[in-house]
């Protein structure tokens, strides 16, 4: 027997599964059995939006003197970035722009307001965020919030707030709470 030098026989090679074939076996295999362990995607973190601020004795102070009427202003810093967080007694400012209104309901509570655009225009920066979730947990007159921060964007129920800006003007009412501006002083008849 002599063989002919040259090239060795060809393999015969197995057939590949085409991309659209692959799709359909993973979308019935998702269907049965779920993605797998290097499928799966994380669990999104819960963050405390928040937290941070509601014991911090500066943000303490700040809340006092915006029930009592009276000035605070302290600094942050988020992302080598330095805001300044303020009120005069009617508004808290973040970086000298308007974030809260109070409006005066009775002689006892005042309406607490959004301002929606400036929310939304620093809706990146962290300390603003919990700014936000910090003053709305704070009272607790305001109930359970309907403003909530997902994806990086407020959402105001089931629309974001850029969306109620065009809509409903900037102004969002979120409530009221109690404040101590007025004294109660027992009235006193001359003697």
């Amino acid at each position: 027997m002599t063989t002919t030098p040259g090239k060795a026989p060809k393999k015969v090679k197995e057939k590949k599964q085409t991309p659209a074939e692959r799709q359909a076996l993973m979308q019935w295999n998702h269907m049965m059995y779920g993605p797998t362990a290097k499928e799966a995607r994380p669990v999104a973190k819960k963050v405390n939006f928040g937290a941070s601020y509601l014991t911090h004795p500066k943000f303490q102070a700040l809340m006092t003197a915006l029930v009592k009427g009276a000035h605070y202003k302290f600094d942050v810093t988020d992302k080598a970035k330095t805001y300044t967080i303020s009120t005069d007694g009617d508004h808290i400012s973040f970086d000298g722009k308007v974030i809260f209104y109070t409006r005066p309901m009775n002689r006892y509570e005042d309406h607490l307001l959004l301002d929606r655009a400036v929310a939304v225009q620093y809706q990146n920066v962290d300390a603003l965020v919990h700014l936000v979730f910090a003053v709305l947990r704070h009272f607790p007159d305001l109930g359970a919030p309907k403003l909530v921060f997902l994806n990086h964007q407020f959402y105001y129920g089931a629309d974001t707030l850029e969306t109620g800006v065009a809509e409903q003007g900037a102004n969002l009412l979120l409530g009221s709470y109690r404040h101590n501006k007025v004294s109660d002083k027992p009235k006193t008849y001359g003697s």
